[in-house]
């Protein structure tokens, strides 16, 4: 049977509490991998410049809490419609790499935890821009705010989300492909021929059973091919079993501010390609019900309250789009489930470590699939929605999005009053994209001709309001 033949799921109370916990247990696998990748890179940014380790905010248990808060805040925001999960952010890495080494005015040997606090007021900026954003998506209306973004430029937009990812799953399976090829076989197989419940919980299937193998490798001696164990228990043996996460209060300063902020152009342009993937996936359109507005301004007050309490920026999660894909389950509760997890897990250092030590290996094998379904969406919203090849200008408009979000593969860095500005491969993409298709002749596309095709791509809203 294959998994296309699944009858989507949109109240999963039908399914009992039991199913509804493990359905929310694979989603919060699926975030779980990059979410806490987010502060371990961050946090070696800052050691790295500063000589010392951060012992206050942007630690794993911190963001676990803003995670799982943030996507809470979100539901509350969209009117618990959109199955959505807020993770970390990658976008702002950049950001807070130039933050960790700024060592000019008051950044002049300026204790580590206090420079990562400024860097958080940044984030909170940036929550506060999306939610300038949604106040003018709301004034003006999705429609006219839409009208920029046609099928030619969401669509390859989505699949270079997708692709973007694919050297991170390349690099994680690559460090040992056996478990890898377990992970993403024991996906395929549960997801194709799977029964059942097992059918809609193919990634968290994946997960444990590769997990076992490789528990199973690691105890009859086998290594990584590289010489090094599978795992590492050291941290669960350091880790409590329950504490709080330690938070830290943001602090504000404008070049902090001008280095952070602006990066919220990246984001949004991400969050809108995010609400489209996730209402082709699901079939429903969510930038007009509840309404782009609304969205914005729940990933705009996660963000800032992230930011408040020492995290990283949230946003919308492809790898969560990619579990929708392929369980076919597309309640929000489920959602709901996996944030309350992980809130749970920010108080229980010791099997967040647990956790940790998921070899990367098993992290890629998954991703293959996830990241694969996100490109596979925007390939089907081009098609849904005719978008005509043939013609030059559209040629020329996918393309040029294909290489910058697949060629800026560190962003774009500039300076504005002597502050460092990073732009991601994929806000590029976005603003060229946007720009080329407002510029160049020959514009084709009618807003509101094809609601099919534009419901596909959620960005379909009745023509009363395209005046």
């Amino acid at each position: 049977m294959n998994s296309t033949n699944l009858e989507p799921i949109r109240d999963a109370r039908k399914l009992g509490t039991a199913k509804m916990l493990i359905l929310g247990l694979q989603h919060m696998f699926a975030m779980f991998g990059a979410t806490i990748l987010v502060p371990i890179l961050v946090s070696g940014y800052f050691q790295e410049a500063c000589g010392e380790p951060l012992t206050r905010g942007l630690s794993v248990s911190v963001t676990l809490f803003c995670a799982g808060v943030g996507t809470l805040i979100f539901h509350v925001c969209s009117r618990m419609k959109v199955p959505a999960f807020l993770g970390s952010s990658f976008a702002f890495l950049g950001g807070f790499y130039t933050v960790a080494n700024l060592n000019n005015g008051i950044y002049a040997d300026m204790p580590v935890n206090d420079k990562a606090a400024y860097a958080c007021g940044g984030i909170v900026i940036a929550g506060v821009l999306y939610l300038v954003m949604a106040f003018l998506v709301r004034i003006v209306g999705v429609n006219r705010v839409m009208k920029f973004l046609p099928p030619v430029v969401t669509g390859p937009i989505i699949i270079c989300i997708g692709l973007s990812l694919a050297g991170s799953a390349i690099s994680n399976a690559s460090t040992n492909w056996l478990l890898a090829i377990v992970a993403l076989g024991v996906i395929i197989i549960f997801n194709i021929w799977g029964k059942g419940m097992f059918k809609i919980i193919p990634i968290l299937m994946g997960v444990v059973i590769a997990y076992i193998f490789a528990l199973i490798l690691n105890a009859v001696g086998v290594t990584n091919p590289d010489g090094s164990a599978i795992f590492d228990f050291t941290s669960i043996a350091a880790a409590k079993f329950v504490g709080i996460p330690n938070f830290q209060i943001c602090k504000f300063d404008l070049t902090s501010i001008l280095v952070m902020a602006p990066i919220a152009v990246a984001s949004m342009m991400e969050h809108v390609g995010d609400m489209s993937a996730i209402s082709a996936t699901v079939g429903e359109n969510f930038i007009g019900d509840p309404g782009l507005h609304r969205t914005l301004l729940g990933d705009g007050l996660a963000t800032a309250f992230a930011g408040i309490t020492g995290g990283p920026a949230n946003t919308t999660y492809g790898e969560n789009t990619g579990v929708l894909e392929l369980s076919k389950v597309y309640d929000p509760r489920v959602i709901r489930i996996a944030a309350v997890f992980a809130i749970i897990l920010s108080f229980i250092p010791k099997f967040s470590a647990v956790i940790s030590t998921m070899p990367s290996a098993i992290i890629g094998g998954v991703s293959f699939m996830l990241y694969g379904m996100i490109s596979a969406i925007g390939v089907r919203n081009v098609v849904e929605n005719h978008v005509d090849l043939t013609k030059s200008r559209n040629l020329i408009i996918a393309g040029v999005i294909f290489v910058c979000g697949l060629g800026f593969s560190g962003g774009l860095t500039f300076e504005v009053a002597g502050t460092s500005i990073t732009l991601t491969a994929l806000a590029i993409a976005a603003i060229a994209g946007i720009a080329l298709n407002a510029i160049l002749p020959g514009n084709d596309y009618e807003f509101g001709k094809n609601p099919e095709g534009d419901q596909s791509r959620g960005i379909y809203v009745s023509n009363k309001d395209n005046k």
